[in-house]
C-alpha cells in the first residue's frame, strides 16, 4: 500500500488574500471556499498527482519558523524573469542565511510564509 500527497495546509490570517497570490504564483484556481478557509488547486481539480492548498483560517500570525515549506520552479520562463514576477505578484526577499552563492531564492508570500524559487528543472522527477 501507498499514499500520495493529496493537500497541503497552510495556516494563515487572510485566506482569500493568500489565495489570489498563490493561484497567480501557481497558475492554480479556487476549488472551494467556508467560513474557515480556501481550497486550490489545478484548473483540473481534485485527484490528480498534483496537491491542492488548502488556506486555513486562524486568528495569530505563525510564532515559529516553519517545518515545511513551498518549492517552486519556473514551467515557462528563466528563474530571473519567474523572480521578477513573483516580486510583481506581492512577494519578498527573505533571509534565512543564505550565503548568496545558493541557485535558489527564498522569498515570502504576503502573510511572510517562507517558499523557494528553484531553476527550472531539467530532468522531471
Amino acid at each position: 500500500m501507498s499514499v500520495r500527497l493529496s493537500e497541503l495546509v497552510l495556516n494563515c490570517r487572510d485566506p482569500e488574500a493568500l489565495s489570489r497570490f498563490w493561484c497567480a504564483v501557481l497558475d492554480y484556481v479556487e476549488l472551494g471556499k467556508d467560513e474557515d478557509g480556501v481550497e486550490i488547486g489545478p484548473a483540473s481539480g481534485f485527484g490528480g498527482a498534483t496537491p491542492t492548498i488548502i488556506l486555513n483560517r486562524v486568528d495569530h500570525a505563525p510564532s515559529q519558523t516553519l517545518r515545511l515549506h513551498i518549492d517552486v520552479s519556473p514551467v515557462d520562463q528563466d528563474q530571473d524573469a519567474e523572480l521578477e514576477r513573483l516580486l510583481a505578484l506581492g512577494a519578498r526577499p527573505a533571509d534565512v542565511g543564505q550565503t548568496g552563492e545558493e541557485s535558489w531564492h527564498v522569498l515570502q508570500d504576503p502573510e511572510g510564509n517562507e517558499f523557494c524559487l528553484l531553476r527550472t528543472r531539467l530532468d522531471p522527477l
